[in-house]
């Protein structure tokens, strides 16, 4: 694992180009820049191309959309897939709802993605598996997750991140399992966004979505651990700021040091 990517992600300061939802946006922003990276957002389909071409990356979270939204978000993929800028996608609450897991499918067949994040049911409904979801939540469902992580990988030809207790991450035939975690990223709602972006961050400096991807989970999660840990209670509150400092703090060796993947 690269986790040297992350001195490189500060040297290079990537842009990051982020379409997010209402809800976490402001959490998304303040990582990013806490990683290293440069935020920038947009909702005006207008300034979609000169956008893509001064990004790095395109991260698209479809927690929050309207059809207007969509059509920026169909325009900005376009534009990046052109300019062969990486797409990250984090399909929210897909599987919950049929009319997102309709639309989510719909802009996945037109456009080349690099990296698909989401939690289990997210992940089986976009790879055709009957699953429980519960809205942003993984929900429950029968099946192997690697299994499932890997047929959506070779449905769309990409890299899949599966967030859960184990986090899986594979391009289809390899995988990489991530067992770093904390119950305070269930509790507060933009970790998911936030490690998301951060995948987004960390292809814009290296071309190998596999390794870009498993980096920057590894990383996340390891500053969201030692912000646990580090804590006499859990707290959701608390927790949220505290991963953007931690995220602003970590460095290889502590990623190094406490690592826990195969």
């Amino acid at each position: 694992m690269k986790i040297n990517l992350l001195d490189t992600l500060r040297e290079k300061n990537p842009i990051a180009f982020n379409i997010s939802n209402f809800v976490t946006v402001q959490d998304v922003a303040n990582g990013i820049n806490a990683l290293g990276a440069s935020p920038i957002m947009s909702e005006e389909q207008n300034e979609a191309e000169a956008m893509v071409k001064m990004c790095n990356s395109v991260t698209i979270n479809l927690g929050a959309f309207t059809e207007p939204q969509l059509e920026q978000i169909a325009t900005v993929c376009a534009f990046a897939n052109k300019y062969q800028k990486p797409i990250v996608i984090d399909p929210v609450a897909v599987g919950a709802v049929e009319y997102r897991t309709e639309r989510c499918n719909e802009l996945l067949d037109q456009i080349d993605v690099a990296v698909i994040r989401g939690n289990a049911g997210e992940v089986a409904a976009l790879a055709d598996v009957a699953w429980n979801s519960k809205g942003i939540d993984a929900g429950e469902g029968t099946g192997d997750l690697e299994d499932i992580a890997k047929k959506l990988a070779k449905k769309r030809d990409c890299v899949v991140v599966e967030s859960g207790k184990t986090d899986i991450i594979t391009d289809g035939d390899a995988v990489v399992r991530i067992f770093n975690e904390t119950d305070l990223f269930k509790l507060h709602v933009g970790s998911g966004d936030m490690l998301s972006s951060t995948i987004g961050c960390l292809c814009g400096v290296e071309k190998d979505p596999f390794e870009a991807a498993q980096t920057a989970t590894v990383i996340f999660d390891v500053a969201g651990e030692l912000v646990a840990k580090s804590m006499k209670q859990p707290l959701a509150g608390s927790f949220g700021p505290q991963l953007i400092d931690e995220l602003h703090l970590v460095d290889v060796k502590t990623v190094e040091k406490y690592a826990q993947y195969e």
